[in-house]
């Protein structure tokens, strides 16, 4: 039979313009089809003008720390008006080099919805069907709103933070995950009111339980107004403001409320089913070790089958998918010691496994250290870093290492390398420290702080 495309991807992030640009430099026939901006969550709603907010916040309590090191000038309040137009240039910048290189490769691009019709067609919105050899599913993930509380559609989500015409001067965030905890801390450093709820008991779940709290205590200290084991139980409209009222019968004002209550596979509508491709619970593609479908032509990538979603995954799961079906080398994604940051104030840097996972599976050494730096204690703060290192008794390898500390984002890409090679701990103790920086702590942890 013959297709009008060797490969067909459904969805223009990080994954499957991986996957599409590597496939069309091979020579094949490559269409992909994305109905709202190439690039993805990641470079458009995530990581990206995170990040760039991330850098934003963090320069306000830096100038104030300045003045401490005997800096004279006067600290201009934050410029939301002045900072947006130019987040959202590099995001068109960085939209438009995703674009190119894509087009360079010889791939057809279509800016529109396409949904799967059967194992080897799909329709776009406009109209247009194409055969394809394989199809590529590649549309990641969004977040949901808890149709459960009353008023929630007052709220938003994390695609609409980055769009906000007003700084909002009161936020609340809701949820305790990861991407609640980073917006807590950025509107925080941005001189807004911010309070957090989170029905849990503690922030960041599924994290190491010694550096979840550490950070609850930080993010306190910072400012951020956090109440656990609380969650909205109504919204309204009040004056144009959103009053709220928490389960455990607190009332407030804001200017604005942010969901950051999960994610979900983004697979609603997409004909998924219908064409026999198996979903899992939450909605996500069941895929087997090569992101191959219950359907044969059909593979997914990425956030949309919920495996770690983060970009880094989906890229390598993207050339993965070529090199087993283009090149005829079969490849597997290695999902061991995958490193990851939370990019709070100050940052969380992780690889391997939390103290609580490795001590279910054998006895461990912890070694673990918490400080002021020298930057912040020569002007009197009260920021603590935390180095930690999870070792097996047994083996005295290396078996998690979590930072918290401004840079551990940069920091844990290193550390990461001697995770994954299988660093033991006496490999850390014979590396030289690098004197006088934080890092250093991480080689000259000698005696543990507990074992078993």
């Amino acid at each position: 039979m013959k297709f009008d495309y060797d490969l067909f991807v459904i969805g223009g992030g990080s994954g499957g313009v991986r996957a599409g640009r590597v496939a069309a430099e091979g020579g094949a026939k490559v269409g992909l089809a994305e109905e709202f901006r190439m690039g993805g969550t990641c470079v458009i709603r995530g990581c990206v003008p995170k990040k760039l907010m991330v850098f934003a916040a963090s320069y306000g309590p830096a100038a104030a720390q300045a003045r401490d090191y005997g800096w004279d000038f006067e600290g201009d309040k934050f410029n939301w008006d002045r900072f947006q137009p130019n987040m959202h240039a590099e995001l068109d910048r960085l939209e438009g080099i995703y674009r190119t290189n894509l087009g360079k490769a010889g791939a057809d691009i279509f800016n529109a919805r396409a949904v799967v019709k059967d194992p080897h067609h799909i329709e776009l919105s406009t109209g247009e069907v194409f055969s394809a050899k394989h199809i590529l599913v590649a549309t990641g993930g969004a977040p949901f709103i808890p149709e459960t509380t009353q008023g929630a559609e007052l709220g938003i989500t994390s695609n609409e933070i980055f769009n906000l015409e007003a700084f909002p001067e009161r936020i609340l965030i809701v949820g305790g995950g990861y991407i609640a905890c980073e917006f807590a801390c950025i509107f925080n450093g941005l001189g807004a009111y911010v309070a957090q709820w989170y029905r849990g008991a503690q922030i960041l779940r599924g994290f190491d339980d010694e550096v979840r709290g550490h950070l609850s205590e930080l993010i306190c200290e910072r400012g951020v107004d956090l109440h656990l084991g609380t969650e909205i139980g109504r919204m309204e409209r009040r004056d144009g403001r959103i009053w709220v009222k928490g389960t455990d019968g607190r009332e407030d004002v804001f200017d604005q409320v942010l969901f950051a209550t999960g994610r979900a596979a983004n697979t609603s509508g997409l004909g998924l089913e219908e064409a026999g491709v198996k979903l899992g619970r939450w909605g996500e593609v069941v895929v087997d070790d090569y992101s191959q479908t219950s359907v044969p032509s059909i593979y997914a990538v990425g956030d949309v089958t919920n495996r770690i979603n983060l970009t880094p995954v989906a890229i390598r799961e993207g050339a993965a998918f070529v090199e087993t079906v283009f090149n005829g080398n079969p490849t597997k994604v290695d999902y061991d010691n995958v490193a990851s940051a939370v990019f709070t104030i100050p940052e969380y840097g992780t690889v391997g496994m939390t103290e609580e996972a490795a001590r279910a599976k054998e006895p461990v050494d912890v070694y673990c250290a918490t400080f002021k730096p020298m930057q912040r204690s020569f002007i009197g703060r009260h920021d603590r870093v935390l180095f930690k290192l999870v070792v097996s008794q047994a083996t005295q390898r290396v078996l998690g290492c979590h930072i918290v500390a401004d840079g551990a984002g940069e920091m844990i890409q290193f550390a990461a390398v001697a995770v994954k090679m299988g660093a033991t701990k006496a490999d850390f103790d014979a590396t030289m420290a690098v004197h006088p920086t934080m890092a250093e702590e991480i080689v000259l942890m000698k005696t543990p702080t507990r074992t078993g």
